[in-house]
């Protein structure tokens, strides 16, 4: 659905994106991921015609973003990271306007407007002047004018600043329902979002793509060994020394000690080597009382954090 090749963009001597390239599968979400000024926004412009790129190509649906941008246009529904609302319109007459340069006929336009009240959570407020709300609205009034004409693809740029915690929710979920019959790019630089939300993830850093795919693989491309977490009930003094003589335990490090919630080890071993079966039969024949056994991944900030430092370093 969207097809990004070597998209670069440049402001006088400032790169802000360089030879970026990214595929959007048709009903994919993606997360766009990178930390403030990593370049996020200014892909966002590009992919919707709001900035030219200086080099490179983008397709969206097949038609070509710098040939034929007013068809791309006709196709996306787009949240930029501040909404494009006039407060001095109450709800509904802003998406009546919107609706028209959308194209959209007067009958289906109402039903149109009816939807996406529903939809974001507006119907209570749709009488009310939008500069009277507040920011969390004025967010969810910007997705409703993404919406309205049902477009295939959403682009939507930190679609949940200024909400609470309820409303954050209730946007993730919407987000979600959305996948599927419509192809979404997600960008911010929260990392619960993209987890809560995303089937993968680019992560952006400076300007360049450091990373393509979903958090489990990033996870596994990563991963240097095999790492698990023990607790048990009873801690005895020869419990590091038996799991230190099991095959392929590398290090064994004590992380909490704690008489009501047990003890828990960290043990690393070698990549590939999975020791869950030889722990608990070990912990189970001496009686140490398992209480958890289980695998430790790495979070997608684990991930974030490695990747850019990585990139800051070259």
């Amino acid at each position: 659905m969207i097809h990004v090749n070597e998209l670069t963009k440049r402001f006088g001597a400032f790169v802000a994106i360089d030879r970026i390239g990214f595929d959007v599968a048709p009903g994919e979400i993606l997360g766009f991921l990178g930390p403030n000024g990593a370049g996020k926004t200014t892909t966002m412009r590009v992919l919707t015609g709001f900035v030219p790129a200086t080099s490179g190509t983008a397709t969206v649906a097949g038609f070509d973003v710098f040939e034929q941008p007013l068809e791309v246009k006709r196709r996306i529904g787009y949240l930029p990271e501040q909404p494009p609302v006039y407060p001095e319109l109450t709800v509904t007459e802003y998406l009546r306007f919107v609706g028209r340069i959308k194209g959209l006929p007067g009958r289906a336009l109402s039903s149109a407007i009816d939807r996406v009240l529903g939809a974001c959570g507006l119907t209570d407020v749709r009488r009310r002047l939008i500069g009277n709300l507040s920011k969390g609205y004025r967010q969810r009034v910007g997705l409703a004018q993404a919406l309205i004409h049902d477009p295939p693809v959403l682009i939507l740029d930190e679609p949940t600043v200024g909400l609470d915690p309820k409303q954050i929710i209730e946007v993730r979920e919407l987000i979600r329902s959305l996948g599927g019959a419509h192809t979404i790019i997600l960008s911010t630089h929260i990392l619960p979002e993209v987890t809560a939300t995303c089937q993968r993830v680019v992560i952006i850093n400076d300007g360049r793509i450091v990373a393509v795919d979903t958090h489990a693989g990033l996870a596994a491309r990563l991963r240097r060994s095999e790492k698990i977490r023990v607790t048990l009930r009873r801690g005895t003094t020869e419990v590091e020394a038996a799991i230190r003589a099991i095959p392929h335990v590398v290090t064994l490090s004590l992380e909490q000690a704690d008489e009501a919630a047990g003890r828990s080890w960290l043990v690393e071993a070698e990549l590939g080597h999975d020791i869950r079966e030889e722990l608990a039969r070990c912990a189970v024949s001496k009686d140490w009382g398992l209480i958890e056994l289980r695998p430790v991944t790495l979070s997608l900030e684990d991930v974030f954090l490695k990747l850019t430092a990585e990139e800051a370093v070259a």
